[in-house]
């Protein structure tokens, strides 16, 4: 293993995230895990993680947070919601609950935290994003959408950050299996059609822990999507309709 680092974990509670805290862990790691689940925080607390129950949502959990970690050698942020359904039946509640923890929960705590790490003159941030930031499908607009604006953030805090010694990780997995699945989709068969495409959340965990000190600029998971991403750059049209089934058990 490398240097021990210091390392900020928001949506630690999450499938993802939860998965992620115990990799750095095992990797020896100093780790504060952020979330909202406070059953989960407990188990992550006696593996050895400090911990802060926080609403990323709101001021207060930003800035809690933020004291809490100071300036991180490293940020992950896994932090992520989703409700699958057409764009016409999504409330606007819903539609907020995603951009605020999706795209400007993210953004507003590394408003807090970037200062430090900028004096420093080093550190990096991850990003657990998505695929469907690159490649949306049917039933996922909003969420599509707050994943496109969290990739579209990362792509300009890379430029701004990169004279300060502090590199920017988009890591971008199709369907992971964890329970967000089940939430995500309120309409049941959602899981079963995804059997053949799901990713394990260690694997998620495994890839971003690997591009800890490394200028990576992404990683898309698992190999097709990285493939399927590339042939929508240049050929959007046929990803677009080839994607149209892709929900179709769900109709």
């Amino acid at each position: 293993m490398g240097k021990r680092k210091r390392v900020l974990v928001t949506g630690a509670t999450g499938g993802i995230g939860r998965a992620v805290v115990s990799a750095l862990l095992r990797e020896g790691h100093l780790v504060l895990a952020a979330g909202r689940n406070s059953r989960i925080l407990e188990e992550i607390h006696a593996e050895g993680a400090g911990v802060i129950r926080a609403d990323l949502t709101t001021g207060e959990g930003l800035d809690r947070v933020a004291s809490a970690a100071g300036a991180p050698d490293v940020f992950i942020s896994a932090s992520g919601v989703g409700t699958f359904l057409h764009a016409h039946e999504l409330p606007d509640e819903l539609i907020d609950r995603m951009m605020d923890v999706n795209a400007a929960s993210p953004m507003k705590l590394l408003r807090r935290i970037l200062p430090g790490m900028m004096e420093r003159g080093s550190g990096q941030i991850i990003f657990i994003a998505s695929a469907a930031g690159k490649i949306p499908t049917k039933k996922a607009s909003a969420y599509a959408a707050s994943k496109a604006a969290l990739l579209g953030y990362a792509d300009a805090l890379r430029l701004e950050m990169a004279p300060y010694g502090i590199s920017v990780t988009s890591i971008n997995p199709g369907p992971v299996d964890t329970p967000f699945l089940d939430i995500a989709s309120p309409v049941s068969g959602y899981r079963e059609s995804m059997a053949g495409y799901l990713t394990p959340p260690e694997k998620v965990a495994e890839t971003a822990i690997g591009v800890i000190g490394r200028p990576v600029r992404e990683v898309d998971l698992p190999w097709y999507m990285a493939a399927a991403s590339r042939l929508h750059a240049v050929a959007p049209g046929l990803t677009e309709r080839l994607g149209r089934s892709f929900f179709e058990k769900k109709e």
